[in-house]
């Protein structure tokens, strides 16, 4: 299928690698207007210059709600206006059995990863109304219904934002505003090395050639921000299954 995003623009957080990198990539390569947000603009900075003048790099602690409202308006003032927010950022350092776990490093989890979509969805909604629409894309996981071993802070904070994904949905789709999730299944990332590293639960065990690329799921995200996912709406898309893969086109 031949996407066309040219003259939209995309806020990606999380932008300095793995997912966010590639989906900042191969939406700017369909043509959108993107702004890389990431905590340090060290790398989104050298990305943003490789992908040319339709991309800009902002410095976004997606735990701070200011950040987060800056790199929005930061997209209208550059580009015009809002139409795709994808919110990708998100850890799971430190990997901890509940007993084991630091309270302090937890709560900085629920901050990233919970937290941070709502404060994505706080600024971007009121922008995408004002512009008749958009597209919220925010990144989930198989861990927000299931209870994996040293992961309750990233299965918590996951099924908070599947949540939050059909919350949003709710109060927004009759502003055309669609919103919905993406669990992309095991992502060749950092985050999969720091999983491997822990030797924690039955993920940590999995070889390296089962987890597909980044670049899959930026194509899974560039494919759900047009007409042809609206059945996924309010609700999380899965990338593992080979009938998911075949509609995003990864597979013939």
């Amino acid at each position: 299928m031949s996407i066309d995003l040219t003259g939209k623009t995309a806020l990606i957080t999380g932008a300095s690698r793995g997912i966010g990198e590639a989906a900042s990539r191969i939406l700017a390569g369909y043509g959108a207007n993107v702004v890389l947000a990431a905590r340090s603009t060290r790398d989104t900075a050298r990305i943003a210059a490789e992908i040319g003048d339709k991309a800009i790099a902002v410095t976004c602690d997606v735990a701070q709600y200011i950040d987060v409202e800056n790199a929005v308006k930061l997209a209208v003032d550059s580009f015009g206006g809002l139409d795709f927010l994808v919110n990708n950022a998100g850890v799971i350092d430190p990997i901890a059995r509940i007993e084991d776990s630091d309270p302090e490093a937890w709560d900085q989890v629920v901050d990233i990863n919970f937290k941070g979509v709502y404060h994505g969805l706080r600024a971007a909604i009121p922008v995408m109304k004002k512009r008749g629409g958009g597209v919220i894309i925010n990144i989930s996981s198989g861990a927000a219904t299931g209870a994996l071993e040293g992961w309750s802070h990233y299965c918590a904070t996951k099924a908070g934002v599947l949540s939050l994904t059909r919350c949003a949905h709710a109060e927004c789709a009759a502003d055309n505003i669609r919103v919905v999730g993406l669990s992309p299944g095991t992502v060749a990332t950092d985050m999969q090395r720091s999983i491997r590293d822990s030797g924690v639960n039955a993920v940590s065990q999995m070889d390296w050639s089962m987890h597909i690329s980044p670049d899959w799921v930026g194509e899974a995200i560039a494919w759900l921000t047009t007409d042809a996912a609206r059945s996924y709406d309010g609700d999380d898309f899965s990338l593992k299954t080979e009938e998911a893969r075949r509609a995003v086109g990864l597979i013939s």
